[in-house]
């Protein structure tokens, strides 16, 4: 079955906001890594053959303005508390990925009820064990820091082939967003934690066996903190699962998200 995508511009904060929708079905919000998206992802075809699918662009990231005054995830969570209200769909399911399951994070913590499931898949937002680290990417390459969210080289190279100039250019701006909303303290709130009990959602915790840029001991963390939160790990896969391994977190989206 081909997905036929729709980009669309919203108004939103006085900026306006990159989405991209495709699919039919209930409706799930897909937030994207720190490292941006690409436009066409199998993680995101596999979604809207059984869900319809909203991808927006963080704003500062891709095709999205960037707010001046946006200077935390939170900020970015009540753009999207916003988009999904502008959009006028309920019940929604959040999946985020790696920064974006930050603020998926924040979304749910705000709201306990209104968010049908919750899946993070390496996210960021909660300090790793003591003596383990987020892995800094000042102090790497531009490219660098995503090669080494994959366990297998070629499937970076599967995604991004030979890294263009424009692509460089756009992992320079998203590294910069993640400098002016994710910065003290380095990719993880002091606050989250405390405010997830609340969660009413089903959580699903998603990590590759070796990611090497979010300790799993975080994923542990949102699943201790998560009531009644499920964590599994993908084999042989890094930070970026979706784009390495997009049929095995895919079906594991989609079974979690079909669950009544």
């Amino acid at each position: 079955m081909s997905v036929v995508w729709t980009d669309t511009v919203k108004e939103i904060a006085g900026i306006k906001l990159h989405v991209s929708r495709g699919g039919s079905g209930p409706t799930v919000l897909v937030l994207h890594h720190d490292i941006g998206t690409v436009d066409r992802l199998p993680f995101y075809d596999a979604l809207a053959t059984k869900f319809d699918v909203v991808i927006p662009h963080h704003p500062g990231w891709g095709k999205s303005e960037r707010p001046q005054w946006m200077r935390s995830p939170r900020d970015i969570a009540a753009i999207y508390a916003w988009l999904l209200a502008d959009l006028d769909v309920s019940n929604v399911s959040l999946v985020g990925l790696g920064f974006g399951g930050w603020i998926a994070a924040e979304m749910a913590s705000q709201a306990p009820r209104a968010f049908a499931k919750l899946m993070l898949v390496g996210a960021m937002g909660i300090k790793p064990a003591e003596g383990e680290y987020i892995a800094d990417q000042a102090i790497v390459s531009y490219i660098a820091y995503p090669k080494s969210g994959f366990h297998d080289e070629a499937a970076f190279t599967a995604i991004y082939g030979d890294v263009t100039t424009d692509q460089l250019e756009a992992w320079d701006i998203a590294r910069e967003m993640v400098f002016r909303t994710a910065w003290k303290p380095y990719m993880y709130s002091q606050t989250l934690p405390h405010l997830l009990g609340g969660v009413r959602a089903p959580a699903l915790v998603v990590w590759g066996d070796d990611d090497k840029i979010v300790p799993i001991s975080a994923g542990q963390a949102y699943a201790r903190a998560l009531p009644g939160a499920s964590m599994t790990t993908v084999p042989e896969c890094g930070h970026f699962a979706e784009m390495e391994k997009p049929d095995a977190v895919a079906k594991l989206a989609i079974d979690f998200l079909s669950r009544t």
